[in-house]
């Protein structure tokens, strides 16, 4: 009998979920007996009990905005037995997106249960949860990728970024909709409704979002990498994986223990939107130079 395909889309996926998990626990171990140095933003001790926490929390959390992912920020040096099980681990966590993308395309229905039923496949792995109460997979807490210097570095500065934005161009149609699904008999959903009629319909608008502080890791390499560049600036929500044949870390400076409260970056010369947005109900903003 032919297998229905959202049960063969379900198999793989869970057996995609189990090869994660089952290297994530290979890459603490293989850490472990490599008693190499780590360091960690938020904790004093930054042991393998630490790095299973943070390379293995994939659950969403009571009252966790489903949008929003916990970091664990933190610095491993790594041989090359370790960097080899990372490489697995990421491997098999583009796997397990790959499979959630092909879900979500062909049975999207099956994506409540999925978040639902695969935290029981690894209860040791949530067991720390029971009294907040065990809430659901959290996928993108699941396939976001180790962060891995390429090269041995030198030195490592950390800092908090708080200039992140993300754009997303909307039509003027788009941006009606929107506002419609607010209370349309608000006297300030009305004014900017009548803004928005004043525009032709073909002229594109742009929706910004504010990012969350992050922190940021400017690595500086002992030796130039192959294109040439002696640094790199990379963000690093989960911990960062630093070839070190020795065991030891790089140096390294302690940041702020909170991001700034105030922009760090001065405004770009070329920004293309306005200064005050068009619609401020919905952070939407005209582009200059229309």
């Amino acid at each position: 009998m032919t297998q229905a395909p959202e049960y063969r889309l379900l198999a793989e996926l869970e057996a995609a979920f189990d090869d994660l998990v089952e290297r994530a626990e290979a890459l603490v171990d293989t850490w472990r007996l490599s008693n190499a140095d780590a360091w960690s933003f938020d904790t004093p001790r930054a042991d393998a009990a630490w790095l299973h926490r943070a390379l293995l929390d994939f659950w969403y959390q009571e009252g966790q905005d489903g949008r929003s992912t916990r970091s664990y920020i933190g610095l491993v040096a790594a041989n090359e037995a370790v960097m080899k099980k990372l490489d697995a681990v990421n491997a098999a966590k583009r796997i397990l997106a790959e499979q959630f993308a092909e879900i979500r395309r062909e049975v999207p229905s099956l994506i409540p249960e999925i978040k639902a039923v695969m935290p029981f496949r690894h209860p040791a792995l949530h067991d720390h949860l029971r009294g907040v109460g065990l809430a659901r997979l959290h996928l993108k807490q699941c396939w976001r990728a180790i962060p891995v210097a390429p090269a041995e570095v030198s030195r490592i500065r950390l800092a908090w970024y708080t200039s992140g934005r993300s754009i997303k161009r909307l039509s003027v149609r788009d941006a009606e909709r929107m506002l419609l699904a607010l209370d349309s008999d608000a006297d300030h959903i009305r004014i900017q409704l009548r803004t928005l009629a004043g525009l032709p319909d073909s002229e594109p608008l742009a929706q910004v979002q504010p990012q969350a502080p992050l922190m940021r890791a400017n690595l500086f390499f002992r030796e130039p990498l192959e294109d040439g560049h002696s640094r790199l600036a990379m963000n690093v929500a989960l911990p960062l994986f630093v070839p070190a044949t020795n065991g030891r870390l790089p140096d390294i400076n302690q940041p702020s223990s909170c991001p700034p409260e105030q922009r760090t970056r001065a405004k770009r010369s070329d920004v293309r939107l306005e200064e005050a947005p068009l619609l401020p109900s919905l952070r939407v903003y005209r582009y200059r130079d229309r």
